[in-house]
C-alpha cells in the first residue's frame, strides 16, 4: 500500500512542473503586425511558420504551435519575455546559434512573439 501511495506522489510531483500556465498571448503585441514583421525580417526564409504561405524555410526549426512548447531556443522557459529576448538578440542566449541578430526592434519582436503565440 505504501509503495502505491509513493508511486502516486511521485507521479503528481513529476507532472506538477509541467502544469505551469502556458503563454497564450502577448498583451502588448499585435499578431497582424507580427506577420508583417516576420515577412520584413525574412524569418520565413529559415523557418516554417503556421499560416504564412511564404514561410517554408528548413534551416531553423519550425515555429508552429509555439504556445504549447516548453522551451524557447531549447534552453529558455517558454514565456513572452524570453521569446522577445531570443528574437531580439539570440547570441545572448546561445553564442553559437546560427540564428542571426537581425536588429529586430522591441515592438517588432513583441509583435512577432504575439503572432507565434497566436498560431
Amino acid at each position: 500500500m505504501r509503495i502505491r501511495y509513493a508511486a502516486i506522489l511521485v507521479a503528481v510531483l513529476a507532472t506538477a512542473g509541467c502544469q505551469r500556465n502556458r503563454p497564450n498571448t502577448v498583451s502588448s503585441g499585435d499578431p497582424e503586425r507580427g506577420a508583417a514583421a516576420i515577412f520584413r525580417y525574412g524569418c520565413g526564409s529559415c523557418h516554417t511558420i503556421s499560416k504564412l504561405r511564404y514561410a517554408h524555410g528548413l534551416v531553423g526549426p519550425p515555429l508552429t504551435n509555439m504556445k504549447s512548447r516548453m522551451y524557447v531556443a531549447g534552453v529558455l522557459q517558454n514565456n513572452p519575455e524570453n521569446m522577445v529576448l531570443w528574437i531580439r538578440n539570440p547570441q545572448t542566449v546561445d553564442e553559437k546559434t546560427a540564428m542571426p541578430n537581425l536588429s529586430v526592434s522591441p515592438q517588432d519582436a513583441t509583435d512577432i512573439a504575439a503572432y507565434l503565440y497566436t498560431y
